[in-house]
């Protein structure tokens, strides 16, 4: 089936756009990529003025009075001499892509190789669109060959360009060359980069030649698809028939990752140490490193790092977060700080991660502002990371600042950026601004919806997250178990009863999704709350999995409110049987006896908590002022101005009237 190149006036113009914005972005975009450009040529290495070309010209202004004696002799006439001259100004370091491209539109006698090593110089340049406009362009002069297509075909896999991929794979079979290896095995790399890998295995099935490059494509097509198992078995094929290389062993191994298969990952490690003295490249041994973290194996991680010659940043990086996720921030952070090379954005953006993942919120900021006295440019991923923080220390001040500061820099506010935005300013109490960016945010997700749904559950706008849900459905988004969470706290929180148990039910009659512990929590809560307590009992005793501490102290919380003593027993002995050392527990459970006038049984439970040797635990909280995070910790005199804040709390207590016990529960510390 052929397709056309530019299928209207108007896709030529938006990818014409494309290429400017990314030349406005690109201020080295001109600068020739740090390739080989010499030829081993018989004739040229024999020719005087080609051999000075060759082995003498360093700049531009040399090739221009070289190219002033070809013209001069009628060398420039002679179609092979000419193109050395468009090679060393497109490909050398030293060389010019657009004075390339003026060579290139006076070319005597044009030829498709010219074209494509200016094309190929474009492609590996900062400004890679621009290929396609100069194919166009190419197609008035001369005709393209099977060394073009590929090229294109690589612009396209890069920025995932499926629908100009397939005009150019019809420009490919219009000219006869869809059957070359060289063209075939691009293809193979486009489809499977754009995630059509069914139609990717298809064109490998039917290609007459299958060599590495077919087959590494197609089992990295499918690795970076998150097709783990698929691309194994695809290896699997593969053994019998050619011998993998490096790229090849790259792709299993993260496959391995991905399937979280330690055994055939070791498996793998061995066989790659069997045929090469160490791991094999850097690359390689990147791939095995990930491999060990992400299945769980820190200690062999760790011995596979310090036994590799060459470190990158993404060495150090992967070892980083293999701390993190196993719980050794102390040890990630020394390990960070130890990198030997000067650290780009990715490093940071992983310890960033890592403090955020482990709720250490204000440890993430304090690293951003490292990061800003280090002046590392902060990327998108970075700022998701410090909105987090933000969202989970209440720091709406600096969540403002973040918000400035991504508008200042032109920062993309991308859907995950945008999400972000949402759950911090409706985490930081600001609902209002978080619907705003809400509304603003291009190309919503169900993540964005779940966060301003969360958000408004929180405000007690239940009624609008209601909305929120059922707008989400409607425009064909898939809710998961978060979405559903914060869908059944809002009701909780408005009293609805019944659309909280029409959302519980369509969990998974609609949408597949088991009710998780957390769910039934905030049925419990929702019944419990409306005094529905026996429904709520029997929810929660026909639960599928044990009911934890959260659902259990739900149940006592509206026994309590309700007065259901007897429920409210059970509910508090369950709860003690589950965490016997949980203070507030005997402290709930007796003043629910005292209200009852239960006096007795409110002294057993206090002699119960003596025995046990339970004490209080000490009340925290915490307050922003001026973007500064401060925490109310119980009896703690650390601040440098404790005296002031006692006098005030003291002058407040006069004033309103608060009993004493305010003074022992809120005392301000760093």
């Amino acid at each position: 089936m052929l397709f056309r190149f530019i299928h209207s006036r108007q896709q030529w113009r938006s990818l014409k756009f494309c290429y400017l914005h990314t030349l406005s972005l690109s201020p080295s975009a001109n600068k020739p990529p740090n390739t080989n450009w010499n030829t081993t040529h018989r004739f040229v290495l024999s020719n005087p003025t080609l051999s000075l070309l060759e082995a003498k010209c360093k700049s531009i202004s040399h090739l221009k009075q070289i190219q002033s004696q070809m013209l001069v002799t009628g060398l420039a006439l002679d179609a092979l001499a000419y193109s050395r001259l468009v090679t060393f100004s497109a490909l050398s370091q030293t060389g010019d892509l657009r004075y390339s491209k003026r060579l290139l539109f006076a070319m005597p006698n044009p030829n498709a190789f010219s074209w494509n090593v200016v094309i190929r110089a474009i492609v590996e340049s900062r400004c890679p669109f621009e290929a396609l406009i100069l194919y166009k362009k190419m197609l008035v002069f001369v005709r393209p060959d099977n060394y073009t297509f590929p090229l294109l075909f690589k612009v396209c896999a890069k920025f995932l360009l499926s629908r100009l991929g397939r005009g150019i794979l019809g420009h490919a079979a219009k000219m006869n060359y869809d059957g070359d290896t060289y063209v075939r095995n691009a293809l193979i790399h486009y489809l499977a980069a754009c995630g059509e890998l069914e139609a990717a295995h298809q064109v490998f099935d039917e290609s007459r030649v299958r060599d590495l490059v077919s087959w590494n494509s197609l089992i990295n097509g499918y690795v970076k698809s998150g097709r783990g198992e698929e691309a194994l078995r695809l290896y699997g094929g593969m053994e019998n028939v050619v011998d993998p290389d490096e790229v090849t062993m790259i792709g299993v191994v993260m496959a391995c990752a991905q399937l979280q298969d330690l055994e055939l990952g070791c498996k793998f490690h061995r066989r790659i140490t069997e045929r090469e003295a160490n791991v094999g490249g850097v690359r390689l041994g990147n791939a095995l490193l990930d491999m060990y973290v992400k299945c769980g194996d820190l200690e062999k991680a760790k011995e596979l790092f310090e036994r590799m010659e060459e470190k990158t940043v993404v060495t150090w990086t992967t070892m980083v977060v293999g701390y993190a996720k196993h719980g050794y921030l102390d040890v990630a952070r020394r390990l960070f700080d130890e990198m030997p090379e000067e650290k780009d954005v990715v490093p940071w953006n992983a310890m960033l991660s890592a403090y955020v993942q482990a709720q250490h919120g204000k440890e993430a900021l304090a690293l951003f502002h490292e990061m800003q006295a280090e002046e590392v440019e902060p990327d998108e991923v970075t700022m998701v990371s410090c909105l987090s923080a933000c969202a989970q220390l209440g720091a709406l001040d600096v969540g403002i600042w973040i918000h400035r500061y991504i508008e200042k820099h032109s920062l993309s506010v991308n859907v995950a950026l945008g999400t972000a935005l949402v759950d911090m300013y409706a985490k930081c109490g600001n609902i209002a601004k978080a619907l705003q960016v809400f509304h603003e945010v291009p190309g919503r997700n169900a993540l964005t919806y779940t966060a301003i749904i969360g958000g408004l559950a929180l405000h007690g706008d239940a009624r609008d997250a209601l909305s929120c849900f059922h707008e989400m459905i409607r425009g064909g988004l898939r809710p998961d178990e978060v979405t559903f969470l914060g869908v059944l706290t809002a009701c909780c929180h408005g009293g609805l009863v019944e659309e909280g148990r029409k959302v519980f039910s369509v969990m998974k009659s609609e949408f597949n999704t088991s009710p998780e512990v957390k769910h039934y929590s905030c049925m419990v809560d929702l019944l419990g709350r409306a005094g529905l307590l026996n429904e709520a009992m029997e929810l929660l005793e026909s639960m599928p999995v044990e009911a934890d501490a959260v659902t259990w102290g739900a149940m006592f919380f509206a026994c309590r409110k309700h007065g259901n003593v007897e429920l409210g027993e059970r509910a508090a002995m369950r709860l003690l049987q589950l965490d016997p050392y949980d203070s507030g527990i005997y402290v709930l459970l007796a003043s629910m006896y005292v209200e009852r006038k239960m006096w007795r049984e409110a002294e057993e439970v206090r002699k119960m908590m003596r025995e046990r040797g339970v004490d209080k635990t000490p009340g925290c909280s915490s307050i922003e002022v001026d973007g500064n995070l401060f925490e109310f910790i119980v009896r703690d005199k650390s601040h440098s101005q404790s005296d002031q804040i006692y006098e005030c709390l003291a002058q407040l207590t006069k004033q309103t009237g608060v009993v004493e016990c305010i003074q022992g529960e809120i005392m301000f510390g760093s």
